[in-house]
């Protein structure tokens, strides 16, 4: 179950690594990556494909990032996402998040079985400070229903 402190303490350190960040801009793992980036977060992304951009260094997986990192970001097509957490929780990561569209069952599991703070079924644009735009709206609306994480 996703909740506030769940959600704090992934963003605590204000740098985490995105697993499934896309060259092409129009894709929603490059947007993500870059609002992130906008909103003065410290990210390390992750494309086996890409190896620089912009004088950004790409990771080609999980292994490959800095030994600090605590939390990853998770777009990948939800038949990676199991191999991600694999990684992730070998890696020592504490903090996964799997965006929407992103989950599956056995990788959900896995997480939860091996104590890994985990928020999934949520989208990381509406918890984000500052939030902003529809994500603001939406967010609002969740907190009128009671539905924001507490």
């Amino acid at each position: 179950m996703n909740t506030k402190r769940s959600i704090e303490e992934f963003f605590i350190h204000k740098k985490f690594a995105i697993a499934g960040v896309s060259r092409n801009p129009k894709k929603f793992g490059h947007r993500v990556f870059t609002l992130m980036k906008e909103k003065g977060f410290e990210i390390y992304p992750i494309n086996p494909n890409i190896e620089q951009i912009d004088n950004q260094t790409y990771y080609k997986d999980v292994f490959s990032l800095p030994d600090e990192i605590n939390s990853i970001l998770i777009l990948t097509k939800p038949s990676s996402t199991l191999e991600v957490v694999k990684q992730a929780i070998e890696k020592g990561i504490k903090n996964i998040w799997i965006q929407q569209m992103s989950h599956s069952k056995e990788a959900i599991e896995l997480a939860q079985n091996n104590n890994i703070n985990l928020i999934y079924n949520a989208c990381i644009f509406m918890y984000a400070d500052p939030v902003d735009g529809m994500h603001k709206f939406h967010r609002s609306v969740y907190k009128l229903f009671g539905k924001l994480p507490k």
